[in-house]
């Protein structure tokens, strides 16, 4: 089986084992009344720029649940444009996260009169790269590689639903390919 593959299978038997574990602790949350699935939805994700020596266009949309008042996850795509030099490239893939808040409100701990939570996330993010720009030995057109990320990050309400999260996220296993700068820093939006 190649490396591909098995990042593949590793990913979707990740994915599966926490939205499976998830439904657990769903199922004995409705006995407490939890509210409707609606209500616990969100929607949202970043939108990253860089230009210069390396050009860095990301569009990572998301669709997430939160399962417990204090625990999200959430899963979507993930598409970058990447260009250094003369070389130019697509990257896509797909991501799912965990996030866990540790804060809800700062201002609730310390008197500073803000809305501001502080949280946990952990991410494993499959990206598919082309051959000949990334590894040009590997005979096929592309190849996967699988990272997961970890960090946390603050994240302030800017409405009743919406919130801007900002957060420093560290790559935990180096595919060798420098995709990611260690700490990843990134904002977010979600709705």
């Amino acid at each position: 089986m190649t490396y591909s593959n098995r990042s593949f299978r590793n990913t979707l038997l990740t994915g599966f084992l926490v939205f499976a574990s998830f439904s657990v602790v769903f199922s004995q949350q409705q006995k407490e009344t939890a509210p409707p699935l609606r209500e616990r939805l969100f929607y949202g994700g970043n939108f990253g720029l860089q230009f210069g020596t390396i050009t860095d266009i990301q569009v990572s949309p998301v669709i997430g649940v939160w399962l417990l008042p204090r625990l999200a996850v959430a899963a979507g795509p993930d598409y970058r444009f990447y260009k250094y030099q003369s070389d130019r490239t697509n990257i896509y893939g797909l991501k799912t996260y965990t996030e866990f808040v540790v804060v809800k409100d700062i201002g609730s701990v310390l008197p500073v009169g803000s809305n501001t939570g502080i949280f946990l996330h952990i991410e494993d993010e499959l990206l598919s790269l082309e051959s000949k720009i990334w590894n040009p030995a590997i005979l096929s057109n592309r190849f996967s590689i699988n990272t997961i990320l970890a960090g946390g990050g603050l994240s302030q309400q800017i409405g009743r639903r919406a919130s801007m999260n900002m957060m420093i996220l560290w790559a935990l296993n180096d595919s060798g390919y420098g995709v990611y700068s260690n700490p990843e820093i990134r904002i977010s939006f979600t709705f």
